[in-house]
């Protein structure tokens, strides 16, 4: 029996399956997904919700895990060496799942380098910028009178969009034929613009016909479906 009582987390959130591996996190964007992934690779995994609306991420257990106080996170009872592992940062879980296993990333090394660009495109571009447009048109920045916020990250977010457009031009997904961690970091992001933010009119969203397209094909997949709502809301 794997014993995570190192772990100031799992005396918050108590794992029931502790040689499973640990999902502390929320159905956002963000959190999804490891979700996804975790379905996709068919790894055990125990998920536990962590509740942003309540501020859970603030508390000190969360904390210790990941100092930015930020979902997803994920502790690995069988990590690098056979040692567990803590890990925070969406963009590093999705890699080090995927090369855990050796699915979702490409093993020709510049296919694989290919990948993780799009994939750090996802961290460093649309999830910043999407998520700042989300917040001055559909949340509290949206009782700001001067719009030139919003204005300046709808732009943004329409050009990211262009970029995926073009990119995805004969493309079944991000690389071509190969569903990979790319695909799981983007599609949840672009997808909540208009399921979330329910801003489809003001982007303009109909007339990324490629990229809509996408979205689709990566939501119909059964472990998208599925990790699309892990942990439940309620």
């Amino acid at each position: 029996m794997t014993d995570l009582s190192p772990f100031p987390i799992a005396k918050r959130w108590p794992a029931q399956h502790p040689d499973r591996i640990q999902l502390y996190s929320f159905p956002t964007p963000n959190g999804v997904k490891a979700s996804i992934a975790l379905e996709e690779l068919g790894l055990p995994y125990e998920a536990h919700k962590v509740d942003i609306t309540k501020n859970e991420t603030w508390g000190p257990e969360f904390l210790a895990l990941n100092p930015n106080g930020k979902i997803p996170a994920i502790i690995d009872p069988n990590g690098p060496g056979g040692k567990p592992l803590g890990l925070f940062e969406s963009g590093a879980i999705l890699t080090y799942l995927a090369e855990k296993t050796g699915k979702l990333l490409p093993a020709d090394p510049a296919l694989r380098y290919e990948t993780l660009q799009w994939t750090f495109f996802q961290v460093g571009h649309i999830g910043p910028m999407f998520g700042q447009f989300g917040y001055f048109f559909a949340h509290a920045g949206k009782a700001i009178e001067d719009k030139r916020p919003m204005e300046r990250y709808r732009d943004e977010t329409k050009r990211l969009l262009g970029v995926l457009e073009q990119r995805l031009e004969g493309r079944q997904w991000i690389m071509g034929d190969e569903y990979t961690i790319a695909d799981i970091a983007i599609f949840p992001w672009v997808r909540g613009l208009t399921v979330f933010y329910k801003a489809g009119d003001e982007l303009g969203f109909g007339a990324f016909r490629n990229v809509q397209d996408w979205v689709s094909r990566a939501e119909e997949r059964p472990a998208s479906q599925k990790g699309l709502n892990i942990p439940a809301r309620v």
